[in-house]
């Protein structure tokens, strides 16, 4: 995203229109999303369950917890503020500073973490709990660098 906030290339793309350019690159993170949901989701689906990784009543949790983090971030911030707005010269009027945002700075990141260990839990399947993991490091290397 650095070629958009220093050179544009989206928005030239879109015939100079931002707006446009951020719509279209929100369109493809969000599609993107649900590849890699489909695909975690058919990745255990050919595990093995493993009882002791069942917990269904924590599962619930999460995953309710989880995507209320989620839900609610997408709300507040509105699609160009989720989707990267601000590299288009798209700003907010002001910081968000309410739920869910006064709970944790990365709702999104950590919301998607839950739900992804929350699905894990419900299926029972050490694979997702790996995953998962490997979800976590990569949210938490992004958190790194923004």
């Amino acid at each position: 995203m650095r070629a958009e906030y220093h050179n544009k290339t989206l928005t030239r793309i879109f015939n100079n229109n931002p707006l446009h350019a951020c719509y279209a690159l929100a369109i493809t993170i969000f599609s993107l999303g649900l590849i890699r949901d489909a695909l975690y989701e058919r990745a255990l689906r050919h595990q093995p369950v493993v009882p002791a990784f069942q917990s269904t009543p924590l599962a619930y949790l999460l995953l309710g917890i989880g995507n209320t983090l989620v839900l609610t971030s997408y709300y507040a911030l509105g699609i160009t503020g989720t989707f990267l707005g601000d590299y288009f010269g798209i700003l907010m009027d002001e910081p968000v500073t309410g739920f869910p945002f006064n709970v944790t700075g990365a709702p999104m990141y950590w919301g998607s973490t839950m739900s992804f260990l929350g699905t894990a839990l419900l299926y029972g399947r050490p694979a997702g709990m790996l995953l998962t993991g490997l979800v976590f490091v990569v949210y938490w290397c992004a958190l790194q660098w923004e």
